[in-house]
């Protein structure tokens, strides 16, 4: 079977990266540099370094060019779903916070029936490891708890907040699925549009509360992962 040029192009510096031949941080070929070393055209010589763009193992800087990304990958344990920023330090992840919004907002319905009453905080922040756009964060925090802890929210996780006041975490609901980068979140996580996504759909629940946190958390496939482990007798972790 014959692969378009470009594909056989991105193969070949794929299998570069692979090697280690181009190590994390290290610049690509430039579009002029791959088209004179395959004697290709221009566009086939884009199109092979934004397959490797999609694949996340490059990362395209307007007017600098591609660089080998990271691999590195935040590991979430669905047995410990509170992470916190000591569990990512663990991992040699550093963990900074960039708020998007903050502020309290009426609703949508279906979340109404989860948390209860109309008005919630809505925060919308993006999570960076080590200084890369790692996870958008979009959740809704009861009223009382998203304005008296508003600073905190705003520059620190949800979870590690709450538990730091008190508030323990008592149950989790999430559901995990995959989707794609639209225009807002390719922006945000800086990916091509398009490109594989993690997103975990939690609602949390304090003993004492009932439901407090819902929402969603979107994380870029390339830096976010899930492990489990299962044990025969019902034992989970």
């Amino acid at each position: 079977m014959l692969h378009p040029l470009h594909f056989v192009i991105s193969e070949r510096l794929r299998d570069r990266i692979l090697s280690g031949t181009y190590q994390p941080g290290d610049q690509i070929p430039s579009e002029h540099q791959v088209m004179a070393e395959f004697e290709v055209s221009r566009i086939t010589a884009r199109r092979a370094i934004a397959n490797l763009a999609q694949q996340g193992l490059v990362t395209v800087q307007r007017g600098k060019g591609a660089f080998v990304a990271t691999q590195q990958k935040v590991v979430y344990s669905l047995s410990s779903p509170l992470l916190s920023e000591a569990e990512m330090a663990r991992q040699g992840v550093e963990v900074t916070v960039e708020n998007l919004q903050y502020e309290s907002v009426t609703m949508p319905a279906e979340v109404q029936k989860i948390l209860g009453g109309a008005i919630a905080y809505l925060q919308k922040k993006i999570l960076l490891f080590n200084g890369i756009p790692s996870c958008v964060d979009v959740t809704y925090v009861q009223p009382d708890l998203g304005k008296v802890y508003a600073r905190e929210l705003r520059r620190a996780l949800t979870f590690s907040v709450l538990e730091k006041h008190g508030i323990s975490i008592q149950k989790v609901d999430a559901v995990i699925e995959c989707t794609q980068a639209d225009y807002e979140t390719s922006e945000q996580l800086e990916v091509p549009l398009g490109h594989p996504l993690i997103v975990n759909r939690h609602t949390a629940y304090s003993q004492e509360r009932g439901a407090i946190v819902h929402g969603e958390s979107i994380s870029r496939g390339d830096r976010f992962c899930y492990s489990v482990r299962i044990e025969r007798g019902g034992s989970r972790e």
